[in-house]
C-alpha cells in the first residue's frame, strides 16, 4: 500500500521541525550567511512552532529576523562551571581573564563604530580595564605580555564564530606576534542580541556575584500554583536538554514530586521534538542523542587521552568509594607502560599523568559522571555504564568454558 501523500509531507515535516530545533540547540545563534546558512532558513521557516515550544517547555525566547536567529538559553542551574566557552571544539577553555576581556571587549564594540582593528579595540579594552571598579576586583590589563594577547585574540575568535566580528583584512596571529594587525566589520545587529538575560544589566543593584546571576536570571513572580508548575516544567526541560544526567538527588522536594508525576510526558515531549531518547535509572535521567551531535564533550574518544579517560572510567566505576588523585597518577603510569605500543610517546615522560589524569577528571566531571572531593575523586551513578565484570563465556554446546570480560550497563 501507498503511504497517503498527507502522511508523508507531515513526516518531512515533523523531520524538519526537529532538524531546526537541534541545530538551534547546537548553535543558539545562527547567522543568514556563513556555515549555518541552511540551518538559519530551516529554522526561519518554522520559527512559529519552535518559538512557541521553547516558550511553553522551557521559557526561552526565539528571535528571529532576515539576518539571525537567536534562541536566548538560560541554564536550568546556575552552578555548573564544567562547560566554559572556547574559540572552537578543541581550544583551551576560557579562564576567569579571557570572560572578563570578553565582557570589555563587547561593551567597546557596542560604542564603537562599523569598523573596528584589533589593536584599536586593544587599546580601547586597556582603558576599560583601568576602571576604579576593576581594580579593587583585582582585575589588571595591558596585554604588553604575550600570554594577555593571546587571551585577547582568543576573544576575538569567538566574537568571529559567533558573527559578531567579520575579518576583512590581516589576522589575530600577526598581532600577538607584534608583527601586524587586523580590520574587522562589526555586526551590530548581531551584537546586539548577544545579551540572554532576563533582566537588563544596568537594573541589577546586588553586589555579590553569586546574587548578581540570580538577579539576571529572575522569572516572573510565582504567585499562583498555575505558574509554580509552569516554572518547574521549564527548568526541568532545561536541565534535561542541557545536563548530561539529570539526578533526583539535586531537585528539590517539589521539582522530584513533579517529575515523578509528568516523567513520562515530559520525556515524550523532548524526545518528539529533538530526537533524544531517554534513558532512565533508578538515579536519575539522561537524555541520548543517537546522532551524537547535540554535545560538546564526547565520550569516549579516540587517541591517547581519550583511551586513558575510557580506562580511569573503568577503574573509578569499579573501585569501593572515591579515589585520590595521586592514586590516579599512579593508575596512569601503570597504564602508560601497559600500552606503550599503542600510546603516544610523551605518555611515559615524567609528569605527564598529571595532565593525563586532570583532562579525564574535568571530562568525566564535565559529563556528571565524578564529583571531586579534597583530592579525591567519587564516581556517580551514571558511571557504572563504564563499569567491567567477569562474565562467563560458553562454548558452542551451551556450556560455561572459561571467565572473561565484558562491560556491563
Amino acid at each position: 500500500m501507498s503511504t497517503p501523500l498527507a502522511e508523508v509531507l507531515d513526516g518531512q515535516h515533523q523531520a524538519d521541525l526537529r532538524k531546526a530545533a537541534r541545530a538551534l540547540l547546537k548553535e543558539p545563534l545562527l547567522l543568514a550567511r556563513g556555515p549555518h546558512a541552511d540551518a538559519f532558513r530551516l529554522v526561519r521557516r518554522h520559527a512559529t512552532e519552535l518559538r512557541e515550544w521553547f516558550d511553553r517547555n522551557t521559557g526561552w525566547a526565539l528571535h528571529v529576523d532576515a539576518e539571525a536567529a537567536r534562541l536566548r538559553r538560560t541554564p536550568g542551574t546556575l552552578a555548573d562551571a564544567t562547560h566554559p566557552a572556547r574559540e572552537g571544539r578543541s581550544a583551551t577553555p576560557f579562564t576567569r581573564r579571557r570572560y572578563v576581556l570578553l565582557c570589555l571587549a563587547l561593551a567597546v564594540l557596542e560604542r564603537g563604530e562599523a569598523q573596528t582593528a584589533l589593536g584599536r579595540l586593544a587599546d580601547q579594552v586597556v582603558l576599560e580595564a583601568a576602571a576604579p571598579e576593576l581594580a579593587a576586583a583585582g582585575v589588571r590589563f595591558t596585554l604588553d605580555a604575550r600570554d594577555e594577547r593571546l587571551d585577547l585574540a582568543a576573544v576575538v575568535r569567538l566574537l568571529i564564530r559567533l558573527g559578531v566580528l567579520r575579518r576583512i583584512a590581516g589576522d589575530e596571529d600577526a598581532y600577538v606576534s607584534g608583527v601586524g594587525d587586523a580590520l574587522y566589520d562589526v555586526e551590530r545587529r548581531v551584537l546586539a542580541g548577544l545579551l540572554a538575560t532576563s533582566r537588563g544589566p544596568s537594573l541589577v543593584r546586588a553586589t555579590e556575584f553569586e546574587h548578581r546571576l540570580a538577579e539576571l536570571s529572575a522569572e516572573t513572580a510565582l504567585d499562583s500554583d498555575e505558574l509554580r508548575f509552569l516554572a518547574i516544567r521549564r527548568t526541568l526541560t532545561r536541565r534535561l536538554l542541557d545536563d548530561p544526567v539529570l539526578y533526583y538527588d539535586e531537585l528539590t522536594e517539589a521539582e522530584l514530586a513533579y517529575l515523578t508525576r509528568q516523567r513520562g510526558f515530559l520525556t515524550s515531549r523532548v524526545s518528539e521534538f529533538t530526537g533524544l531518547v531517554a534513558e532512565v535509572r533508578a538515579e536519575g535521567i539522561a537524555m541520548v542523542d543517537p546522532d551524537d551531535d547535540l554535545t560538546d564533550v564526547r565520550m569516549p574518544e579516540q587517541g591517547t587521552r581519550g583511551h586513558a579517560t575510557l580506562l580511569l572510567a573503568e577503574h573509578l566505576a569499579a573501585a569501593d568509594g572515591p579515589v585520590t588523585v595521586a592514586a590516579l597518577r599512579q593508575r596512569v603510569r601503570e597504564l602508560a607502560v601497559q600500552h606503550a605500543g599503542f600510546w603516544a610517546k610523551t605518555a611515559k615522560e615524567p609528569g605527564a599523568e598529571e595532565w593525563l589524569v586532570a583532562q579525564a577528571v574535568d571530562k568525566l566531571a564535565a559529563l556528571d559522571l565524578v564529583t571531586l572531593q579534597a583530592g579525591a575523586v567519587a564516581a556517580r551513578p551514571a558511571l557504572a555504564r563504564y563499569a567491567v565484570g567477569d562474565p562467563v563465556v560458553r562454548d558452542p554446546a551451551g556450556d560455561a568454558s572459561r571467565q572473561g570480560r565484558k562491560p556491563q550497563r
